[in-house]
């Protein structure tokens, strides 16, 4: 990201995400942690829509099953959720806006049905999801303008992160260090080659864990630069989707498994012709954005990497950051 560049900083979307390291550094660790008592139940879901889903659940699942956490946490998209018996379960409920329609539909049928607790987890106070659950944590990072979420996807992410590191007796992260190596991130050079082969691609393929972050930027690269994009979860580049890929559509892999680049390169560069990017902590076989790590908390590192390459994507190809033509800030609002 050009920080000297009025181009860029013009846009509210690349002033919130640098931002972000101050956020997180500021962080109240322990008004998280009050929230530990609260959670009981047989099982702990989190839910939510979009971007307040997609990286905050995620990324504490992949930690959870690494880690053999005490809670049994899941997550699901509230319209679906309503589907389930909950009644044992203990629910959070994710909203950037705290009226999102499907999250406010969930939490009004739980109150019907019962269950362990429900949490919300919201920017806007005096909104739905802020005042009629059991209880409630508004974000830190306030309202954001830009349509694309980025602090409170960071937030929301380290609430779940650091509750339940708590509640399993785990280090919480040193947020200094965090912030510190995610400001790198956001303000390190993005490779021109980068910036040509995804401004040039018709379609933009994001690989990675199944941990939020390639996918939370799938949804990013239709927000930010504007391109047709699609998350290929774990080795999935490899099997089958090859036959519809070409040389005009791009696949940036997000800490490429080192046993699998072989295979990549063989399938994807040799054999499709498309252009193979990666964002990682050590070299690869392909072009590779290199970024410092941080063990279990180095997926915020790496989002933050792969917004600043978005950011170089639209600044190139002209697109306004902050106003896209159909998206809307909220998805689905609540009214009534």
């Amino acid at each position: 990201m050009n920080t000297a560049d009025p181009a860029q900083l013009r846009y509210a979307l690349v002033r919130e995400m640098l931002e972000v390291p101050d956020h997180v550094r500021g962080l109240d660790l322990k008004r998280i942690t009050s929230f530990a008592d609260r959670v009981r139940g047989d099982a702990v879901l989190l839910s939510g829509e979009g971007s307040s889903r997609i990286f905050p659940a995620k990324k504490v699942l992949a930690d959870a099953w690494r880690h053999g956490y005490r809670d049994r946490l899941h997550t699901e998209a509230a319209t679906q959720a309503l589907e389930y018996d909950l009644r044992e379960c203990f629910v959070f409920i994710a909203s950037n806006s705290g009226k999102t329609k499907e999250g406010v539909r969930l939490l009004r049928k739980l109150r019907e049905t019962g269950c362990a607790g429900v949490v919300g987890l919201v920017a806007n106070a005096g909104t739905p999801l802020a005042q009629e659950p059991d209880a409630s944590y508004v974000l830190a990072c306030g309202p954001e303008t830009a349509v694309a979420a980025t602090k409170s996807v960071v937030e929301e992410a380290l609430f779940y992160d650091i509750l339940f590191r708590a509640r399993d007796g785990r280090e919480l992260p040193d947020l200094g260090r965090l912030a510190e190596l995610m400001d790198q991130a956001l303000r390190s050079a993005v490779p021109a080659e980068f910036v040509a082969a995804l401004s040039a691609a018709g379609t933009i393929c994001w690989a990675g864990r199944n941990d939020g972050v390639a996918e939370e930027l799938t949804l990013k690269t239709n927000e930010i630069a504007r391109k047709k994009a699609d998350f290929l979860e774990g080795t999935y580049a490899v099997h089958g989707i090859e036959e519809v890929l070409g040389p005009s559509d791009a696949v940036i892999v997000v800490e490429p498994y080192p046993e699998e680049e072989a295979k990549f390169e063989e399938v994807l560069v040799r054999g499709v012709g498309s252009p193979l990017l990666a964002i990682a902590d050590r070299e690869t076989r392909f072009p590779t954005l290199r970024i410092p790590s941080y063990g279990d908390f180095s997926p915020y590192i790496q989002l933050c990497a792969g917004w600043n390459v978005l950011v170089s994507v639209g600044a190139a190809l002209g697109v306004d950051m902050d106003h896209p033509l159909r998206a809307r800030k909220i998805g689905n609002e609540f009214r009534g």
